[in-house]
């Protein structure tokens, strides 16, 4: 199976659902010139097409990804965000954590099952690549979905900001000590990846719409001119239906939702989409909204089409929304991950984002392949290195608790999981204060979670998947400046682990190790290392480089 062409609106068919099989994509990572919004601009495609294909699968099918890197002057990487990697977290895709980049002219295969039924999405986890346009749909029908005859078409919505300049020279310009903690901020708006955002709207039919934000920075406000949104799923979680006016789509989240023409509607009626590029729109003194789209649900081609207007955005708060199947709050909890972020600056004055202080420095060997072959020190953080580890054991109940030292909303991600939501205050709350009274009994479930500003966020999951997973805020330019943790899940049972044999052979054309402690070293993994700067002008995925006094036997 070999899908391409524009997304623009896509209608998925309901009818061609198959039963569990593989699904296998071949893949060319290509540079391709694209004008989504009139800007003629280099972006990284599939196959020498720009939009990059979806992925379509059915719950229970194995995907593969053939993925050859004929981009000639970059290394690259994919992620497949949202699906949990049951057994497969060396498929997940983040480079240097659990792969080694795939070099120009080198290719990788990706092979996982898809587990769970939802509205996903993959991207480059590489050098920033995803704002430059490696990113697409990922969907898993379910042969058994709980809102199947509620609704009689599919379509997916993707929204994005987008940038004119490419994303190395923003990062490069980015770690600056001139800079600050700035982000680079968008040029524009994209729908589609520059459709129309056009979505036939017949009379008598349900729509459910995937929408998908891609964006690296912005969040989005969604909505509907004279229609309400029935939200059945978040992310990758089922929910009982929620009905919003307006929703606020933070990078990397999704929400499905069903819209129906229904008998009084008579002509075309407008969408809009507006990004919110302000810190905390609801407290800000002044907000901004420089750049909006509106799409059109369009009964008659022939007829009008207007504008929606919005006088206030009042977003529909998704931490009270109750999961579909009643799930009670895991428990009782066994590990609290405490993560404290702020923003920080490295020894050369660059600006980059702590977690309890310390910044994410990707590390000489990929962190899957330190747990692989450390033998027992692998429960020991500080064989890691700097890449703010916590260790969990196999089937610990954990709370991660960050609190947000920031004046802004940040959207945080977890890897490998669904988790829950147990509470999600307000901004302006405060660091968590311990309680637990208060927490949902119920909780929603979701992979990317909006923390407000100067406030906190308490989220679980069961340690129930074997691997090493990111934990991040998912604008990319924060990831870019260390904005990461990662959690080493039952590092017990991932000795021994072994790779397939092209994995291993990207790291050796990379000329990285796969054995040992941070560092490289088999002999003593406890043996301190020494990191070392470079040029704050560098990129922040190769600025640091772990070098070994004396190492070890893992």
């Amino acid at each position: 199976m070999l899908p391409s062409g524009a997304l623009s609106v896509t209608v998925l068919s309901l009818a061609s659902l198959a039963s569990a099989g593989t699904v296998t994509y071949n893949w060319d990572v290509t540079w391709v010139n694209a004008a989504p919004d009139g800007f003629s601009r280099p972006v990284i495609g599939i196959n020498n097409q720009w939009p990059c294909p979806k992925i379509e699968a059915t719950k229970g099918d194995t995907v593969v990804i053939n993925l050859n890197n004929k981009l000639g002057n970059q290394t690259t990487g994919l992620h497949f965000h949202g699906i949990n990697q049951i057994n497969t977290v060396e498929m997940d895709g983040p480079s240097a954590f659990t792969q080694c980049p795939v070099p120009p002219g080198s290719s990788i295969q990706y092979k996982f099952l898809v587990d769970a039924a939802g509205t996903y999405w993959y991207h480059s986890h590489n050098m920033g690549q995803y704002p430059d346009g490696l990113r697409g749909p990922l969907i898993v029908h379910d042969p058994v979905d709980p809102y199947a005859g509620k609704y009689d078409e599919e379509v997916i919505l993707t929204i994005s900001d987008w940038y004119h300049s490419q994303t190395i020279p923003l990062m490069q310009a980015m770690l600056t000590p001139a800079n600050g903690f700035r982000p680079p901020f968008p040029d524009s708006i994209i729908v589609n990846e520059g459709g129309d955002g056009r979505i036939s709207f017949v009379k008598g039919k349900t729509y459910r719409v995937r929408i998908i934000s891609f964006a690296a920075f912005a969040s989005a406000f969604v909505h509907f001119d004279s229609h309400t949104m029935s939200v059945i799923m978040n992310d990758g979680s089922y929910i009982e239906k929620n009905s919003a006016y307006q929703l606020r789509v933070t990078p990397a989240q999704r929400y499905d939702v069903l819209i129906s023409a229904i008998d009084r509607d008579r002509r075309n009626y407008p969408y809009l989409v507006a990004l919110d590029v302000n810190k905390d729109f609801a407290n800000d003194a002044s907000v901004q909204w420089p750049h909006n789209f509106t799409g059109q649900l369009v009964m008659d081609k022939n007829q009008n089409f207007t504008t929606d207007v919005v006088n206030a955005f009042r977003p529909q708060d998704d931490s009270n929304f109750v999961p579909r199947d009643g799930g009670a709050a895991f428990g009782p909890v066994t590990k609290t991950l405490t993560m404290n972020f702020a923003f920080c600056t490295d020894q050369n004055g660059i600006g980059r984002a702590c977690i309890n202080g310390k910044t994410n420095i990707p590390q000489k060997v990929p962190t899957l392949y330190t747990a692989a072959t450390c033998g027992n020190d692998n429960t020991n953080p500080t064989i890691y290195g700097a890449v703010n580890p916590f260790i969990v054991s196999s089937n610990d109940i954990v709370d991660i608790v960050i609190n947000n030292r920031d004046d802004a909303i940040h959207p945080f991600h977890l890897h490998g999981h669904q988790f829950q939501v147990m509470d999600r205050p307000r901004s302006g709350t405060g660091d968590y204060p311990g309680r637990t009274n208060g927490f949902s009994k119920n909780p929603p479930m979701r992979d990317v979670v909006s923390v407000n500003g100067k406030s906190y966020a308490v989220l679980r999951f069961k340690a129930d998947n074997p691997g090493v997973f990111l934990f991040h805020c998912h604008i990319e330019w924060h990831v870019e400046m260390g904005l990461t943790a990662t959690i080493i899940e039952s590092p017990e049972l991932l000795r021994g682990k072994e790779f397939p044999v092209d994995h291993l052979n990207n790291c050796k054309l990379m000329n990285i190790p796969t054995e040992g402690n941070a560092a490289g070293n088999t002999v003593n993994p406890h043996r301190h290392y020494r990191l070392h700067h470079r040029s704050g002008r560098e990129l922040h995925w190769v600025s640091t480089v772990a070098t070994a006094s004396s190492l070890p036997s893992c």
